[in-house]
């Protein structure tokens, strides 16, 4: 990190301890992580053994509590240890995402004690694996079209799901997953349930594996269900309320993704900043030239402001705890704005080094591919200009 960058986050009141996390993150991934980065994109494995790793430093667990296997710290811990393992690769971010923010958060914000004993505090210890399943092949930015059913059997004990569900982040692996089905079809949006689902039980099948663009290390398939039984000690919150539970789970989401774009872009640029120093040109580096620094002017700008956006977002979320107000706004803006940053900055990465930007020699290729995927998952940009433009207006 810059010592512009140090000085950036001492401004914003980082704690002693927030420094020591970020400077051990930041260590890990660069040592542990970035090494295999290449190896893992190309060949599209699930990293195990780093994730198992970093369970060991607490790191899937950021917010738990330490009862429950976590590091009792707090969103900021988590919005940091996100920038610097995606400055790494984003593959493992995007897991340390889905662990923290939708799992854990989920079960955490809404599960009884029982749920959270035993579906948080392995997953929150690295020892097993969580997700997150909401989107279905015909079912994506509207949930209230999903075909997926959970019925109440007969005896009132278990409900029995069958469905299927798409683009489930860490499903060739997961254990644990949390789920969304339609429980009363008639009532929409209302009739969404959320349920803790087991992956060792009949009838939980999983699909194939997706073929991705970027972000390939972290596993994503389809899960199918065929007579699934749940017990009915296993829906999270109340029946009903799934819907309500994915969109506040979804609010803290977007602030992950949008330090992990923050991530990428720090990569892209730092890679730019080097690049620009090093390579020679018409008789000198070509940073002298006003295009390229135009672009690191860009890019600098660009990235410090997403970065204020996602603190901001930070310290809209830590008020909810004290107030239960929303803080829907914050961090769509800062998943927006910090996605289309790191596309921005990845772009740019790959023009300045032109022809090498292009070549899998260097991992600029890699950011602009990794990239992309911030401006689609838990919400796309054009979902998120709504969310903020009917927030605005007083629009439901």
């Amino acid at each position: 990190m810059s010592a512009t960058t140090e000085a950036t986050a001492l401004t914003l009141s980082l704690t002693d301890e927030h420094l020591a996390l970020q400077k051990a993150v930041r260590e890990f991934a660069q040592k542990e992580i970035l090494p295999i980065a290449t190896e893992f994109d190309e060949s599209g494995d699930f990293p195990l053994e780093t994730i198992q790793k970093m369970g060991q430093m607490g790191l899937m667990g950021i917010e738990v509590p330490e009862e429950y296997g976590g590091a009792g710290m707090d969103n900021l811990a988590y919005v940091l240890t996100m920038i610097e393992v995606a400055k790494a690769d984003a593959s493992h971010s995007t897991i340390v995402s889905v662990n923290n923010s939708l799992y854990n958060y989920a079960i955490m914000a809404f599960g009884t004690e029982e749920q959270k004993r035993r579906y948080v505090t392995p997953v929150a210890s690295g020892e097993k694996i969580g997700a997150y399943s909401l989107t279905e092949p015909m079912s994506g930015s509207d949930a209230a079209t999903m075909q997926s059913r959970a019925v109440l059997n007969a005896a009132g004990t278990h409900y029995i799901i069958n469905g299927r569900k798409s683009w489930v982040t860490s499903g060739p692996v997961a254990n644990y997953i949390v789920l969304f089905t339609m429980t009363d079809p008639d009532k929409g949006h209302k009739g969404i349930t959320a349920f803790l689902i087991d992956a060792d039980q009949p009838g939980f099948i999983r699909g194939k594996k997706e073929p991705k663009l970027g972000i390939r290390a972290s596993a994503t398939s389809e899960i199918v269900y065929e007579d699934y039984a749940v017990p009915v000690e296993n829906v999270l919150g109340k029946v009903g309320d799934g819907f309500k539970i994915a969109m506040t789970v979804l609010d803290a989401g977007r602030i992950g993704i949008a330090a992990q774009a923050l991530g990428i872009a720090e990569a892209a640029y730092e890679a730019s900043i080097c690049y620009a120093r090093d390579r020679q040109a018409f008789g000198g580096p070509i940073g002298q030239f006003q295009m390229i620094q135009q672009k690191i002017a860009d890019m600098k700008t660009r990235i410090e402001a997403s970065r204020l956006l996602i603190y901001n977002a930070v310290q809209a979320k830590e008020r909810y705890k004290q107030t239960g107000s929303r803080y829907t706004m914050e961090a769509s803006m800062a998943k927006l704005f910090a996605s289309e940053t790191a596309m921005f900055c990845a772009d740019e990465a790959v023009q300045i080094h032109g022809g090498m930007g292009y070549s899998k020699e260097l991992p600029v290729e890699r950011y602009y591919r990794d990239a992309r995927i911030t401006r689609i998952y838990e919400g796309t940009s054009e979902i998120q200009r709504m969310v903020i433009a009917r927030q605005e207006l007083g629009l439901r």
